[in-house]
């Protein structure tokens, strides 16, 4: 996996307050180092606060508003976990609709945790085999997804893991498919 270059390539990554401080910046280091480059979306400009599991973490700055990205202007998506984040983005009508045009326009998103909630509500899940934190098992399998309990999957464009444990392997199924 070392070898795959996303040189030229640019990830939108959506989050906003409460994602999984670890479940953004791992992946958008393995992303930065095989040559990504890297945009964080948010609902509002400014920055973001992360969480370690229920402590707050870092801030992290918000490169660009939702009102102000395009998904044409990136080749794929990350959506990090964390509970907080992807409960209020599955409610903001912008980012499901950001993130349903990716799964439109055939571009990959990989999403990890509570993640795939926004997958679900943009309408991208039906007949998916996927994978997430366990308590969104019901509501993938709800919304027609197959899931299973695994460090991570990939299917028609979407990568799927469960926590923070996964990330070496999400990480590297993230970029061969971003690749």
């Amino acid at each position: 996996m070392a070898n795959t270059s996303l040189s030229g390539k640019t990830i939108a990554v959506l989050a906003t307050d409460g994602f999984e401080q670890v479940e953004l910046t791992a992946p958008v280091k393995a992303l930065k180092e095989a040559g990504a480059s890297i945009v964080i979306v948010a609902p509002e400009a400014g920055s973001i606060q992360g969480f370690n599991h229920h402590d707050k973490g870092d801030t992290t700055s918000v490169d660009q508003s939702l009102a102000d990205a395009d998904a044409s202007s990136f080749d794929g998506l990350l959506l990090p976990g964390g509970v907080i984040s992807p409960d209020a983005l599955r409610i903001d009508e912008k980012a499901v609709a950001f993130v349903r045009s990716f799964g439109e326009a055939g571009k990959p998103i990989a999403a990890i945790c509570h993640g795939p909630w926004t997958l679900i509500d943009a309408g991208l899940v039906d007949g998916k085999k996927l994978t997430s934190w366990p308590s969104l098992k019901t509501d993938l399998t709800n919304a027609g997804a197959s899931w299973v309990d695994e460090p991570v999957v990939t299917d028609g464009g979407l990568v799927t893991s469960r926590n923070p444990d996964d990330l070496p392997v999400f990480c590297d199924a993230a970029i061969e498919a971003f690749a």
